[in-house]
């Protein structure tokens, strides 16, 4: 037996490493713009040329067309498209918005400005939702992933490992996440001033990004057991968070992450929160209904787990014990 644990050991860790270094990494080293959303505005002959040069880079961008420059930037506001190239008399105009993504925006700029140099010409940039002066490469919330995901993992195990089931249980993870909530918007909104939305509304989404993640981890293992706090974990951990696009964003990532990660609490945790704190709750349906239907499926898992063990210990027979000689 020892023997076999000890080769489980040699066998697994380096495989969990492995997985963990091409969860991470891959993302990372393949960072691309892929089908990222580029509004085209002015005239439709003027834009034309536009719009042919950036197809040429096959597969990069998705050309979406403006009448005009107040229709891109509404576009830009609406989370529609992360920035916009402009035709106008006097000369081309690139908008775009850091608030998005500083890496997306960066991308653009320099897209567009080869090819503006290619032709001999200049562009001017303008940013139409800056990130905010006190965090320009959205670095606080990148690294507010993390500690997001590990106070949901840890919430949810926490209430395993205490024996809490049922409402109890549910009124824990709850409270633990509305406490997380309250406390990541002190920090990030009020001391380090990285978030400019409502206050109390950054607070909810901090709150329900973490009931998703203690919510299905606390739930499943309501269903399997405690290997179903490893397992959610891990799914957690490997994928929520390097396919999550904080650093970038999801249409940055190699296919699939990109699209995984928007389906996991990290990623749609962080785009709802640039929703809600820069955007004026622009497209935040799609990624707040992701972390609801992860909070109420996980919570349904632990009132469920409860009642089928409430109901299995109601069943077992009770054994009488003979009586000696």
């Amino acid at each position: 037996m020892s023997t076999r644990r000890l080769i489980a050991v040699v066998v697994l860790v380096p495989a969990l490493a492995s997985l963990a270094l091409w969860a991470f990494a891959w993302p990372a080293a393949r960072t691309a713009p892929r089908d990222l959303p580029l509004g085209v505005a002015g005239p439709t002959a003027a834009t034309a040329q536009v719009a042919k040069q950036l197809a040429s880079h096959e597969g990069a961008f998705e050309i979406h067309r403006y009448a005009d420059e107040t229709a891109a930037r509404d576009a830009i506001e609406d989370r529609t498209v992360y920035g916009a190239v402009v035709v106008t008399p006097q000369g081309p105009e690139l908008l775009t918005a850091s608030a998005a993504s500083p890496v997306a925006a960066q991308l653009l700029q320099q897209a567009v400005a080869q090819q503006a140099a290619a032709q001999g010409t200049g562009i001017r940039a303008v940013d139409v939702v800056p990130a905010p002066e006190t965090d320009p490469r959205g670095a606080a919330l990148n690294a507010s992933v993390l500690p997001l995901a590990l106070a949901g993992i840890a919430a949810g195990a926490a209430v395993t490992l205490l024996g809490l089931r049922g409402v109890r249980a549910v009124s824990a993870l709850v409270g633990a996440a509305a406490l997380i909530g309250v406390t990541a918007a002190a920090l990030a909104h009020s001391w380090l001033e990285v978030l400019t939305g409502n206050w109390w509304t950054e607070a909810g989404v901090f709150a329900l990004s973490t009931l998703a993640v203690s919510a299905a981890v606390a739930g499943l293992a309501a269903l399997i057991g405690t290997a179903g706090v490893g397992i959610s974990a891990g799914v957690v951990m490997l994928l929520g968070n390097p396919f999550s696009g904080a650093p970038s964003a999801p249409q940055l990532l190699p296919e699939p992450a990109g699209a995984i990660g928007q389906w996991l609490p990290p990623g749609a945790g962080t785009t709802l929160l640039r929703s809600v704190s820069f955007f004026d709750g622009a497209a935040a349906t799609g990624p707040a209904l992701t972390l609801i239907w992860w909070a109420a499926l996980g919570l349904g898992a632990v009132l469920l787990g409860s009642a089928l063990k409430s109901r299995t210990k109601a069943v077992e027979p009770h054994r009488e014990l003979a009586p000696v000689g």
